[in-house]
């Protein structure tokens, strides 16, 4: 049972086909043109979903949204279908292409790997169906969120495209893997509000007593992930054992991005490493590498080169900010990291790289034999917090270097209430 999810009505796109012809479909997108129709007013629609709320009583209301005005011109496009060639370099530009695809970076992106894994053919998935699913998570991302809207999400989903290359891991999946890596990296923070789990269940929100207080913001992406897979129909040719392990195996990936469980799944990949008992042919070991992936992805952002990880930095704070701006305003006490005037963007970055992003990037760099990626993005992560120590009050700054700053020992070993700090405040 869903719980959280409804049906919306149809979308304005052709009548569904079946079989796929990849250069025929990207015409036929590309020159698709979205009907302003309303249709009746008893349309079913998920209104409990965040974002589609406000947007279905509009149409109730008889107001129509005027279609997009498509004014990309070729040189943009021509720039775009560039950058694409160059999906796999960790350097991408996820803030470019998303400008250069006037906002649709997530759409784009998913179109382009499904096609270049081959996994439009080998699940025979139809082209306008699969479009019209994108379209429904893009849709479904909040894009006045700073951070947990879909650019997030197509800069995971690109960093998912460049682990899944890995030699270590490469050889080994399947395209059902590659096709729940990237489903799952696309979808991994759908209808995010923009603030954390915590702050939902202080506030009694319906979803944090639906789900019970555990995972609660993971649950909602993942159920609302698997109601627009079913209401999209893209997998409605599959046999249906088939369709009940992919809506599993992605609420499992999903769930791991709880950063609350991140020693846990610390702790299982260093016991593998040190037992050397990962076996990749088994399909248990490589749902668990995906699961360990995807939380890399997740997080990955200080392992970019300065300048989009910075700007990623701001965004993210940006949104602590507002959240401990509505506590305040309701006289909430504000949650760890959510002060403006107390949690500094340095210091915020310094304690996430210390106590969660290097210890699980490390083990990553284990798994890969450290790899050229992996010690590209070490490198990084080592620059970037070099960076923002530099930025740091002198105060402060005079006490890390004497020894007694909280990241002393950047691999990790930090106190406890230190590392419970950074990980409550969500995943940076």
């Amino acid at each position: 049972m869903l719980g959280d999810v409804r049906l919306r009505g149809q979308s304005g796109f052709p009548a569904e086909r079946r079989g796929s012809y990849p250069f025929i479909d990207f015409r036929l997108l590309n020159n698709t043109t979205y009907s302003g129709e309303i249709g009746t007013k008893k349309k079913v629609k998920r209104l409990l979903s965040f974002q589609r709320y406000f947007h279905a009583s509009r149409l109730l209301r008889g107001i129509i949204p005027q279609a997009p005005l498509h004014l990309l011109d070729e040189d943009y496009l021509g720039q775009a279908r560039h950058m694409l060639s160059k999906v796999g370099m960790w350097d991408f530009d996820i803030f470019l292409f998303d400008r250069l695809t006037n906002g649709n970076s997530l759409v784009t992106l998913l179109c382009h790997l499904f096609n270049t894994h081959g996994l439009i053919h080998h699940f025979k998935l139809d082209m306008v169906t699969l479009h019209r699913f994108l379209v429904m998570v893009q849709e479904d991302y909040h894009s006045q969120n700073p951070y947990h809207n879909a650019v997030h999400a197509a800069d995971v989903t690109q960093a998912m495209h460049c682990y899944l290359k890995e030699p270590k891991l490469a050889s080994f999946l399947t395209p059902l893997d590659i096709m729940l890596g990237l489903l799952a990296a696309a979808a991994h923070d759908v209808d995010h509000p923009g603030v954390n789990q915590p702050f939902l269940i202080k506030t009694n929100h319906h979803l944090a007593n639906l789900y019970q207080n555990m995972s609660v913001l993971e649950n909602h992406h993942w159920r609302s992930t698997i109601g627009m897979l079913r209401e999209s129909r893209l997998l409605a040719h599959l046999p249906k054992e088939m369709t009940q392990d992919i809506e599993q195996q992605l609420g499992s990936l999903i769930l791991a991005t709880d950063i609350n469980r991140q020693n846990e799944f610390l702790t299982r990949l260093k016991a593998h490493l040190h037992n050397k008992d990962l076996r990749l042919e088994d399909a248990q070991d490589r749902h668990f590498m995906l699961q360990i992936a995807l939380k890399c992805a997740d997080i990955c952002n200080p392992c970019r080169i300065w300048e989009m990880s910075k700007q990623w930095s701001e965004r993210v704070c940006e949104e602590f900010y507002r959240q401990g701006e509505l506590e305040q305003k309701f006289e909430l006490e504000i949650s760890p990291l959510c002060n403006q005037q107390k949690d500094s963007i340095p210091s915020i970055q310094i304690g996430f790289m210390s106590y969660i992003v290097e210890p699980l990037f490390r083990e990553w760099a284990h798994f890969t034999g450290n790899s050229a990626l992996s010690e590209n993005m070490l490198g990084h992560l080592a620059h970037n917090k070099d960076q923002w120590k530099s930025l740091l009050p002198r105060q402060r700054r005079s006490r890390d270097s004497s020894g007694s700053g909280p990241d002393q020992d950047h691999a990790g070993q930090g106190t406890e209430s230190e590392e419970r700090t950074a990980r409550e405040g969500d995943s940076p």
